[in-house]
């Protein structure tokens, strides 16, 4: 289901006027939680604000935001570079939280389940098909994993969490590299479709048998239980802050526009499926009130807001990089 979040001041904004700002938003699931807090907290504190934003998936918003439809677009997939040159409006990539994507499951009978790479993929191209198949079996000593068929359940939309979790996949899977790939929407070969990380949620909830993948503070609202990934060093990791962390210090030059994949990070604690979302910001909205807002707004989200990031088990930007994105707001045109 599609959200919307309004938040309305009462008041003019300081220094632009009686009227309200109205900046509207659309893109990515994966942080509407702390978008939904940071948004209201910065309009709740400047009225005269309104912010506007549809938790729509990141293709959608890439889509609202290249067209010039809304003020700003979110993603948790990089941009391409022909992506980038066709759009009507010139973006800058703004890094703002790391977040976790993790496997969820539903198997009566069985907790503390583990999942490899190998074996997650192998499981979404419809190779392993039972929950008692050896391959899980190996990996999961002392659990009982029942004689039961495995539902697979994926993003219905096009989905920066599916291009999260098809990026670890293609890394980890020569047959997935090769077949269907990564991307926000690739050709499945098996399953049922959910729409937004919450539609998947709710299939895995309501499913006894199935499997699918989300934000990890989805999981954990809606108390659904997801496994512990086995990383590039081998290790079982549980999704965590810590693991997140870890996952982007792999990154020891940060590319001037901030694209970059952390999936299958090295490190002994490094959580393999980790990933950086974006807001993706125009250049020049052609509303100089407007221009002023979001800049304050995206300042005010490096400087306070990320200080909120751990509260809902997301992992704020690393402090040197987060000085490094303070600046190049700063120096938005």
């Amino acid at each position: 289901m599609k959200k919307t979040l309004i938040v309305v001041g009462l008041l003019a904004f300081a220094g632009i006027g009686v009227q309200a700002q109205k900046l509207t938003g659309a893109g990515a699931t994966f942080p509407y939680p702390i978008y939904s807090k940071w948004f209201s907290e910065y309009a709740g504190a400047h009225p005269g604000v309104e912010i506007n934003y549809q938790s729509i998936g990141s293709g959608g918003g890439i889509r609202q935001v290249t067209s010039g439809l809304v003020d700003f677009g979110a993603s948790d997939m990089p941009m391409s570079d022909d992506a980038l040159a066709s759009s009507k409006v010139k973006l800058v990539h703004i890094p703002t939280v790391l977040g976790a994507v993790v496997p969820i499951y539903n198997v009566p009978g069985a907790s503390n389940v583990r999942f490899s790479g190998d074996v997650l993929a192998q499981i979404y191209l419809g190779k392993i098909g039972m929950w008692n198949d050896a391959r899980i079996v190996k990996d999961n000593p002392g659990v009982t994993l029942p004689a039961q068929k495995i539902i697979v359940v994926h993003r219905s939309d096009g989905s920066g969490t599916s291009f999260i979790w098809t990026d670890y996949l293609s890394k980890v899977n020569k047959d997935w590299e090769n077949g269907p790939g990564k991307g926000t929407s690739p050709a499945w070969p098996v399953g049922v479709g959910g729409k937004g990380n919450e539609g998947v949620a709710g299939f895995v909830r309501q499913l006894p048998g199935s499997i699918g993948y989300v934000e990890l503070i989805y999981a954990l609202q809606n108390k659904i239980a997801f496994g512990a990934v086995q990383n590039a060093a081998g290790s079982w990791v549980t999704a965590s802050i810590d693991g997140v962390t870890e996952a982007a210090a792999s990154v020891k030059q940060m590319p001037a526009d901030y694209r970059v994949s952390i999936t299958n990070a090295p490190g002994k604690d490094a959580y393999p499926i980790s990933s950086f979302t974006y807001l993706l910001v125009p250049t020049h909205p052609g509303n100089a009130a407007n221009e002023k807002v979001i800049k304050d707004l995206l300042s005010w989200i490096v400087k306070s807001g990320e200080g909120e990031a751990q509260s809902l088990s997301y992992a704020p930007l690393p402090s040197a990089l987060a000085e490094k994105v303070l600046k190049t707001v700063y120096e938005l045109p």
